[in-house]
């Protein structure tokens, strides 16, 4: 049976409980076995970490030790998928470059707060994430980001839309869905999901949330059929 870690908690303005048992159903629904935990030393024991399938982050803020670091960092380049979506990803463990690293973004505003209308693009049509989807609305935070030029964008968004201090600079379309590589795991990020209820007013946002951790967790599979190593990746550097 595939195995998922789902770790909760941080700010509770982001619904961490709610948003890790809908996304701990949809899991369960495909067949995995999950567990969730509600603190950080569940990612302290690298041998359980390097058995799952797929490692899934709610966790608002906070700060994860180095052994913490290290571990989930050294499970996901081994072939580990990765996935969450909102603050609970890319506004976690804001001192820990290597995290951001490893996710691809991080958040530093949300120009209007919580009640913009801003239309979600979908970028890459052919890609099998979001293949067969429409564009389409949300009402939520507007998530403005510092992303990494290597993630692959599968949807984007406009701004401004709101009038504040970056409305001085040109428009710009900004990612809201990506894929990337970290070693040999698959990472999947969606900026949506400030409430719960975003994944039901706007049901598009829950379709890729699925198919993005599906799509993360097959690469363990991958990895392991093929037999693929880290060796490639791996130098003698330190992380900090």
């Amino acid at each position: 049976m595939k195995k998922a870690l789902i770790f909760q908690g941080g700010w509770d303005g982001h619904e961490p409980q709610l948003v890790s048992k809908r996304f701990g159903d949809i899991l369960e629904k495909e067949g995995f076995k999950v567990d969730i935990y509600d603190h950080l030393e569940c990612l302290e024991d690298l041998d359980t970490l390097l058995a799952l399938d797929i490692i899934v982050a709610c966790w608002t803020g906070g700060q994860l030790t180095r052994e913490q670091s290290e571990n989930v960092s050294k499970a996901v380049a081994s072939g580990v998928g990765l996935a969450g979506c909102h603050g609970g990803m890319c506004d976690a463990f804001r001192n820990d470059t290597q995290w951001q690293f490893m996710t691809g973004g991080q958040w530093v505003s949300h120009p209007g707060g919580g009640d913009v209308t801003y239309k979600v693009n979908i970028a890459s049509k052919s890609d099998p994430l979001v293949a067969d989807l429409e564009d389409f609305s949300v009402t939520s935070e507007h998530y403005y980001l510092h992303v990494d030029p290597a993630i692959e964008v599968l949807a984007t968004t406009r701004f401004p839309a709101v009038a504040y201090f970056n409305i001085a600079n040109k428009p710009i379309d900004m990612p809201v869905i990506w894929t990337k590589m970290w070693g040999r795991g698959r990472v999947f990020y969606n900026s949506l999901g400030h409430n719960d209820d975003v994944f039901d007013k706007s049901p598009n946002s829950q379709v890729i949330m699925r198919r993005g951790m599906l799509w993360a967790a097959e690469g363990k599979a991958y990895t392991e059929a093929n037999k693929l190593t880290t060796e490639p990746f791996e130098n003698e550097a330190p992380m900090y």
